[in-house]
């Protein structure tokens, strides 16, 4: 199996779609020193978890360049992590900040960062073979996290499994017909938190139990 280093990745001037290109363009005149690019995964190529969110937020991933970095979104994330181990260090909000993930990677299923942080469907399915391409360069991968409806069909459609087959809910843990345990949270969004949609408890219920699983302490 090839590695992740190798799986096909968006280059930094991506044009596959329209409307992101423009809302790129307008982000690069306007703040120079944002990385303004398709934002690459974080975390080793080794690991059996890979989390995948919505996409880059504006002044978050797209700013830093790291996902869920530099955005509300990423301080429960990381938190989160750090508290089941499969994350050490201290999350600095920023991607030179030293944090390193332990057994997991993430990524998104929209590389490039949305207007409104709201992909439109085209875009999912334009950005999906890029996340096809890393789920198959990861050697070890054994377990997968979306992070919403959004990112849980974009991953179903990845593997090539029927909507239909594995609803999207909150806690939902399916065990798709290539192997893989597919798990679901609502996204880690500030909007989510603050409309009480997803509460710090439930969020770690869900990683907690995936750890739990990696760890090979809870069944499948």
């Amino acid at each position: 199996m090839s590695t992740a280093s190798a799986a096909v990745v968006p280059d930094r001037d991506c044009s596959l779609c329209p409307r992101l290109v423009s809302f790129r363009e307008r982000q690069r005149a306007s703040n120079l020193d944002w990385f303004n690019a398709p934002v690459p995964s974080f975390g080793g190529e080794a690991a059996r978890l890979l989390i995948v969110g919505l996409a880059p937020g504006l002044r978050g991933a797209n700013r830093t360049g790291r996902p869920f970095t530099g955005d509300f979104a990423g301080v429960l994330l990381y938190r989160t992590l750090t508290k089941f181990g499969l994350a050490k260090g201290e999350y600095g909000e920023r991607a030179d900040d030293g944090l390193q993930l332990v057994d997991c990677r993430i990524t998104n299923a929209v590389r490039c960062v949305p207007p409104e942080n709201k992909p439109e469907p085209a875009e999912v399915r334009n950005c999906n073979r890029f996340l096809a391409a890393e789920i198959k360069a990861l050697p070890r991968l054994s377990a997968l996290l979306a992070l919403g409806a959004v990112a849980h069909h974009a991953v179903l459609s990845a593997l090539g499994e029927r909507r239909k087959d594995f609803p999207f809910a909150h806690g939902g843990m399916h065990r798709l017909g290539c192997g893989l345990l597919l798990a679901d949270s609502y996204h880690c969004s500030r909007y989510n938190t603050n409309t009480g949609k997803l509460t710090p408890a439930m969020f770690e219920a869900v990683i907690g139990e995936l750890a739990s699983w990696l760890s090979g302490s809870a069944p499948a």
